[in-house]
């Protein structure tokens, strides 16, 4: 668990599950562009158990890190943040984050993506972070740009929408100087 003054990052647990199946479904307009498949995830309360169980088994098998953003106050799940694609021969990870839409614009996902990735530094021993993110995301634009990410290029065609045509992406990349 990591604690900061306005949050906290922490495992999933399947107590969390009620809490984090109403946060897909309070955000689901939010998610089902860029997170389609964390949102079929958790389509269900059984599916988001199941979920959580795979997330868990992950951090185990050291493929991908998911962790709940939690009001420090509350315990409550207001997001979540995710190391994935990790490359560990070039120690190379990607970041993926969502945030509660009453939350948007509160600068809490940039604090979370400065945390995480210091995780990802200092305790994965990762090397360099990208975040993908599409043009007119201008909140993960911006999160990547709060952070230092660097504009590496664009991704032709690297994301495909549910039922929609293929997205350009762009790459953005943060390399540990240690």
């Amino acid at each position: 668990m990591i604690i900061t003054e306005n949050f906290l990052l922490d495992t999933l647990k399947q107590v969390d599950a009620v809490q984090l199946y109403q946060f897909m479904i309070e955000n689901k307009e939010r998610l089902e562009v860029f997170f389609p498949v964390t949102l079929s995830s958790n389509a269900t309360l059984e599916k988001t158990k199941q979920y959580i169980e795979i997330k868990n088994s992950e951090i185990q098998a050291r493929t991908n890190f998911t962790f709940a953003i939690r009001a420090v106050d509350t315990g409550m799940i207001v997001g979540l943040i995710i190391i994935k694609k990790i490359d560990w021969i070039n120690r190379v990870g990607e970041l993926a984050y969502c945030i509660g839409g009453n939350l948007a614009g509160k600068r809490l996902t940039t604090k979370a993506v400065q945390v995480i990735s210091n995780y990802a530094f200092e305790e994965l021993n990762l090397k360099t972070l990208q975040i993908i993110a599409h043009k007119t995301n201008l909140g993960s634009v911006k999160v990547a740009l709060n952070n230092g990410f660097i504009w590496q290029k664009i991704l032709k065609n690297e994301f495909t929408p549910i039922n929609e045509t293929p997205l350009d992406m762009e790459l953005y990349e943060l390399t540990n100087e240690k």
